[in-house]
């Protein structure tokens, strides 16, 4: 049984069908890419595993579980962590707050708990504080924990990132365009995190622009273009797959 499982999904925002009948598999601790032109649906499908859009038809597993239809909150707590394209820390919280933001969904104390300072909230806070800097430890991020998220440079920002989703403890991590914005020594430094992190027993699914990057670090290659899925297969068979080759580079060049 995969891990996750698309099928047949589809979307529209008026007249646009952004996600048209898409569908494939993820399986466990595999880097599955999802590439295409801007415009393709990619993000539009995440969004649709994540829970942050509805399907309007199709079936989303997870662990053989249909997961389509449940809220974004109900999908993260079943194992689903995601980052974004554009960073969404908190600038003037530090690296170690952002990154126990991300253990939310672990909280076993309620609310009442919390503001009344009962001795089982300030022990659940020291225990999450200390997985979450072991968290910063295994992302390098130690000596900036108590930095503001929002002086750290770009590159390691993205990283205060992929730390908070870890504090989920999640089983797949969904990676938008990991390497948006970051040069090419960062690029190459993301990539080796993004293996560090399958190698540690998590799966991976990506989108993403670099195509370096994708051919390098990945599994297996679904490739998307005009909402459509138009290819699939291990990074080999995409990098000669004509249709693939058309849509990057235009019918004329290919």
């Amino acid at each position: 049984m995969s891990l996750l499982e698309v099928k047949n999904v589809s979307r529209s925002f008026g007249g646009l069908r952004a996600v048209d009948g898409v569908g494939f598999r993820v399986e466990e601790h595999a880097i599955k890419a999802v590439i295409g032109p801007n415009g393709a649906g990619k993000t539009t499908l995440f969004n649709l595993i994540s829970g942050s859009l509805p399907c309007e038809s199709g079936e989303i597993f997870f662990r053989g579980r249909p997961i389509q239809g449940l809220p974004p909150h109900r999908i993260a707590g079943l194992g689903i962590a995601r980052t974004f394209q554009n960073i969404r820390l908190f600038a003037r919280m530090t690296v170690i707050e952002n990154i126990m933001v991300g253990r939310h969904t672990r909280a076993r104390t309620g609310f009442g708990g919390a503001m009344l300072g009962l001795p089982s909230s300030r022990r659940e806070d020291r225990e999450v504080r200390e997985r979450c800097m072991e968290v910063a430890r295994t992302m390098g991020l130690e000596h900036e924990a108590g930095k503001e998220a929002g002086s750290l440079a770009f590159g390691r920002q993205r990283l205060v990132e992929f730390a908070r989703a870890l504090a989920m403890e999640p089983t797949l991590l969904l990676l938008d365009e990991p390497a948006a914005g970051l040069n090419i020594h960062e690029t190459a430094e993301i990539a080796q995190v993004i293996k560090d992190i399958r190698d540690r027993g998590l799966t991976i699914l990506l989108i993403e622009h670099d195509m370096s990057l994708v051919m390098d670090i990945s599994d297996d290659i679904t490739v998307l273009g005009s909402g459509k899925k138009i290819a699939q297969g291990p990074p080999a068979m995409i990098q000669a797959d004509p249709e693939v080759i058309k849509i990057y580079l235009g019918e004329d060049d290919a």
